[in-house]
């Protein structure tokens, strides 16, 4: 059974890995309107991996027999100027959720609570591996600008980025 705060934490990081899929879900939509069709299933992707996230999240909760909350979650936002605005956006709260997932993981560590610290060291690695990414598409967006040729080129990028299973 976890402790009070913890679960409190984790059941928070659970709605937040559900919004965060609505949130890419609707940029994946945004991108499909614009026809950004890279974009649209780079962020159908990361919309899926968050709900996988998630998911990860509920399981570890339920089988540590304590009980998983799923509440509401907020509309997220589905006006963009373009795409280095979704980019820089879905950046911004990829920093969001590093932050959480490090207050979540020093929580643990301070409960001494180390099964729940060996769970979060998933979530720890894959947030500097996507930080990284989105750093370096909005690094190539300065280089190669959004005007024409540019935006095609991002776009064809970040599409590359999908596995080939994922390409539903």
């Amino acid at each position: 059974m976890l402790r009070d705060t913890i679960l409190r934490k984790l059941n928070e990081q659970i709605q937040l890995e559900h919004y965060t899929a609505n949130l890419y879900l609707a940029m994946s939509s945004w991108c499909n309107d614009q026809r950004l069709n890279g974009s649209a299933k780079f962020l159908y992707d990361l919309s899926r991996r968050k709900m996988s996230r998630m998911y990860k999240l509920y399981n570890y909760v339920n089988e540590t027999g304590s009980m998983a909350i799923m509440g509401a979650i907020d509309a997220p936002p589905i006006d963009y100027k373009n795409l280095k605005d979704v980019i820089e956006r879905t950046f911004d709260h990829e920093k969001h959720l590093s932050l959480k997932i490090n207050e979540l993981t020093e929580l643990s560590m301070s409960e001494n609570d180390f099964p729940c610290f060996n769970f979060l060291q998933f979530f720890m690695e894959e947030r500097h591996e996507k930080e990284a990414l989105l750093m370096s598409m909005l690094d190539r967006i300065d280089i190669i600008g959004m005007e024409g040729r540019g935006v095609y080129m991002i776009d064809k990028e970040l599409g590359s980025l999908v596995s080939s299973e994922n390409k539903a």
